[in-house]
């Protein structure tokens, strides 16, 4: 395991262990204890009740942030014609087709999300081994790949993130920075636990948000108390 720094084990002695905490004490502790220099993420973690073998109790999707994240992602778009132009007019960074197919498969990679009409994704397939293994592959799921271009650009400039649980059934989002207030951070939380309780398979036996814990990029974590939200 890797050893944390001073700055990291002074923060961890103001954080009681044992107790989940009510969201915005635990944000305001989070804030409070956030070691770094610069304007660190906030982090949101899940541990799901979820068998992620199986096909029916996946979790992924997109979720809008009230707020946003704090980060102005860069959006590449694949389309031609009246699509492409729409892109643009919606604010996209890049917009291409075979062009900008080629450029990214040659190792560009200077963006932070991938939208793509349906009539390219012959080409951006192409493109797997590149965007898949980064969490970039445009994706029906998390309306990436989509004929509404505009919308799609928008949703992400205003905030919009990604989410899948991993093979263990933990998911990681961010929820904002350190700077932001903590009832801007609470309110994104507070959508973001509502649209994965929603997202709940309905395969899923037993518990289902399991634990729930918020932490700066150089902070520890604190544990969250999600009945409010859950009912439990």
């Amino acid at each position: 395991m890797a050893k944390h720094g001073k700055k990291y084990q002074e923060s961890l002695k103001k954080v009681d262990r044992e107790r989940a905490y009510e969201v915005e004490e635990a944000l305001e502790l989070v804030k409070e204890v956030a070691p770094a220099k610069f304007d660190e993420t906030v982090e949101a973690a899940f541990r799901l009740g979820i068998d992620t073998k199986r096909a029916d109790q996946q979790v992924r999707g997109a979720v809008v942030l009230p707020h946003g994240t704090g980060k102005t992602k860069k959006v590449l778009v694949f389309a031609k014609g009246e699509k492409a132009k729409e892109a643009e007019a919606a604010g996209a960074d890049f917009v291409g087709d075979e062009e900008l197919v080629n450029k990214v498969s040659q190792g560009w990679l200077d963006f932070d999300v991938v939208v793509a009409t349906p009539d390219m994704m012959g080409q951006v397939g192409k493109l797997g081994r590149i965007l898949g293994p980064r969490g970039l592959m445009p994706n029906p799921k998390t309306g990436t790949v989509t004929f509404e271009v505009a919308k799609a650009v928008e949703e992400v400039k205003a905030g919009k993130i990604e989410y899948r649980a991993d093979k263990a059934g933990n998911i990681h989002a961010p929820i904002g920075k350190v700077s932001f207030t903590t009832d801007k951070l609470a309110e994104n939380f507070a959508v973001l636990i509502d649209t994965l309780i929603k997202a709940k398979p309905a395969a899923a036996k037993g518990q289902y948000m399991k634990r729930a814990t918020i932490s700066s990029t150089m902070g520890p974590g604190v544990t969250v108390h999600t009945s409010r939200f859950t009912g439990n």
